[in-house]
């Protein structure tokens, strides 16, 4: 535990997900006042949504794999997921009452697989230990020496940590308005992360296949090939094998106006053993004899088929294993599971506080990196968090100091 900080000392934390929540745990437990205000009617509404299907909390894998998951912000991530790395994570949640296990993939779950028992144990946690929480508090900027809450309201605070989030699902509270609010502060714009792509589909595709799953296949991004699945959209494509590509082709959109995805369809057969299998005339339809002879599901003779129709005049064996895919541009932040870009590091200093705001501080989803699925995401919102929390409380211990 920190060093204990007495009150007076009273901290906002603006925004009650998971980065918000823990730098509010960390400050309550070594002293401080603290009062979370978050914009929407309850707390942790993303985080809910994300439980949905199995809260995928953080990963298994060693810290030498995990750490450039954050490609370009690996390095300045390091000493907070250092600081709060799996491990400990499994043990807070475990503190919560709620055990985690290790699955298949080498992802940690709660043993619950859900959100909504983890965050009220949270709550109660945040509530015994004196933090007030506020809802339906939106911020919407400073006056002197007090923040400015959209209903008139003010509040005074020696220190604020803020959590806004990044711009992804906005109906879930993080719009990414706050970028407004700063305008003094270097901030690398918002955009989808872990998000799915447009895909100019024929109309009879869509028809038939939109909404069906891809499963057992491989997706190729220049030189990053990802195993998994996707899915059809009527108006793309979507699932965790696309998401893992998605900043790649992303940057590849931005700089030539598209990206190329190859898909292998038969990542389990070589080249070779497929031109074995396909040998021979064709003496039944196409569909017949890719179902037949390559175990190809309707969905993956669909996509040979788009493709040939559009002109494609690669062998059969060349469609299967390497199909391409036009992406056209991203989908939007609304439907994005997570946002790229955010305040800039050399805005930050090495406790997270902004370096033109003294005792404002920011963590979570409002910096500028990103990270794939399979709780990279969660792991860096509540290890960020915490290291907001505790640049507050080192900050007002120089403050205490410097009054005596």
């Amino acid at each position: 535990m920190d060093q204990q900080i007495s009150s007076p000392y009273r901290v906002a934390v603006i925004g009650g997900g998971p980065a918000g929540l823990m730098a509010a745990e960390v400050m309550a437990q070594n002293g401080l006042a603290v009062t979370v205000f978050d914009r929407m009617p309850s707390l942790g509404r993303k985080l809910l949504m994300a439980g949905r299907g199995g809260l995928n909390i953080t990963h298994s894998e060693p810290m030498a794999r995990f750490l450039p998951r954050y490609g370009e912000a690996a390095d300045w991530m390091a000493p907070w997921l250092a600081a709060f790395p799996p491990e400990e994570v499994r043990e807070w949640c475990a503190g919560l009452g709620q055990p985690t296990f290790v699955g298949s993939s080498g992802r940690i779950f709660p043993t619950a697989m859900k959100a909504s028992p983890l965050l009220r144990a949270w709550i109660r946690r945040l509530e015994g230990l004196g933090v007030t929480l506020v809802t339906r508090a939106e911020w919407t900027g400073w006056e002197p020496e007090v923040l400015r809450f959209a209903d008139g309201t003010v509040n005074a605070a020696d220190a604020v940590v803020l959590a806004l989030g990044g711009a992804s699902w906005p109906r879930l509270g993080a719009n990414g308005g706050w970028t407004a609010l700063l305008p003094d502060i270097g901030i690398t714009p918002l955009r989808p992360a872990n998000c799915g792509f447009r895909v100019d589909w024929s109309a009879h595709f869509v028809q038939r296949f939109a909404g069906t799953p891809l499963k057992r296949i491989a997706l190729s991004c220049g030189d990053v090939t990802v195993p998994g699945e996707m899915m059809i959209t009527k108006d793309g494509i979507e699932g965790g094998a696309v998401y893992a590509l998605s900043a790649r082709a992303r940057e590849m959109i931005a700089r030539d106006g598209g990206a190329e995805l190859r898909v292998d369809l038969r990542p389990d057969l070589s080249a070779e053993a497929l031109t074995a299998r396909l040998v021979g005339a064709v003496r039944e339809s196409l569909s017949n004899h890719l179902r037949k002879r390559a175990g190809l599901s309707p969905v993956a003779i669909g996509l040979v088929q788009e493709a040939r129709h559009a002109g494609n005049t690669s062998s059969l064996v060349g469609l299967i294993k390497s199909l391409p895919l036009r992406l056209v541009a991203p989908v939007g932040l609304a439907r994005a599971i997570s946002t790229a870009g955010g305040i800039r590091l050399e805005d930050l200093d090495e406790r997270l506080m902004l370096r033109r705001h003294p005792g404002v501080f920011a963590a979570g989803e409002m910096l500028d990196w990103e990270a794939p699925t399979g709780g990279y995401l969660l792991q860096a919102c509540l290890a960020t968090g915490r290291a907001a929390g505790r640049g507050v409380l080192a900050w007002c211990g120089e403050k205490k100091a410097a009054a005596f």
